[in-house]
């Protein structure tokens, strides 16, 4: 066999075992990059109409960050009775609280809880955005703690506002706020769900005169800085307001309540 023969022999068991190579890559490539389209679909399937009210609704709610003045009594120097004999004038000082509010109109008109915004020096609502804006107190309704703020800004997501009458105990409430928000220090607010545990529920007037009455019970977890935060339904709509809880530690033990919103539409038609 000519020394040609086998040179052109040779290149071509090369140039074969070359595509062959080239075969199984792209092969393993494409092997690799189909997971991508399951991905997609696991991603989806993690999506339900929780995770869709809390997309719809978390854009609106805000976190009101309050300044008060409170007076403190000062107390005889060293417990000695000696001291009754002056008078000691009460000291200012300033407190900083933190609540929760929606955004019910794009207007930048707000919801939250009378009990929120009680005594304030200074209003600062921030946006799930981080923007920040001072809030005026447009009225308060001390006697059912409903507050009614606005803040002037653009491109305010609003909640829609649906109805409390036709609720149905054991159906889906989906609680947001921001619980405990000075130590997180994070603008977005949390989300507890749980259902709707009884309707009407009533209270005897408190010390400070408020009247709760016909409220919604939910287990959905409610925690400090909720109060004047949403409850809201399997539809993204806002159904009540996050009032107050039943505790004695001071933390959620799954007993909360809120103002029905249809109460709540009232009271904002007079403020």
């Amino acid at each position: 066999m000519r020394a040609g023969s086998v040179i052109i022999i040779v290149l071509a068991v090369i140039i074969l075992n070359a595509g062959i190579t080239m075969m199984i890559i792209n092969g393993k490539d494409q092997s690799q990059s189909a997971p991508t389209p399951v991905a997609s679909a696991e991603d989806a399937s993690r999506q339900n109409s929780i995770t869709a009210a809390v997309n719809a609704v978390e854009p609106a709610v805000v976190s009101i960050n309050v300044i008060k003045t409170e007076s403190i009594q000062i107390r005889r120097p060293f417990g000695i009775p000696f001291f009754d004999f002056f008078d000691f004038a009460p000291m200012q000082r300033q407190v900083q609280s933190i609540g929760t509010g929606i955004i019910y109109d794009p207007k930048g008109y707000i919801i939250t809880n009378a009990h929120v915004v009680e005594g304030a020096t200074q209003i600062k609502v921030v946006l799930p955005d981080k923007r920040e804006f001072d809030a005026t107190v447009l009225g308060v309704d001390d006697k059912h703690d409903i507050a009614k703020l606005k803040i002037n800004g653009s491109r305010l997501t609003h909640a829609r506002l649906g109805s409390s009458q036709n609720l149905i105990i054991g159906e889906w409430a989906i609680a947001l706020g921001n619980p405990y928000g000075f130590l997180m220090n994070d603008s977005k607010p949390s989300v507890s769900v749980g259902v709707i545990s009884a309707l009407n529920r009533s209270f005897s007037p408190r010390a400070d005169q408020r009247s709760y009455r016909n409220m919604i019970q939910t287990d959905a977890a409610i925690n400090p800085g909720n109060s004047g935060g949403p409850l809201v339904n399997i539809n993204g709509e806002v159904v009540g307001i996050n009032t107050f809880i039943f505790s004695e530690s001071g933390g959620n033990v799954g007993i909360g309540f809120a103002i029905p919103i249809d109460e709540v539409k009232s009271i904002l038609t007079k403020l």
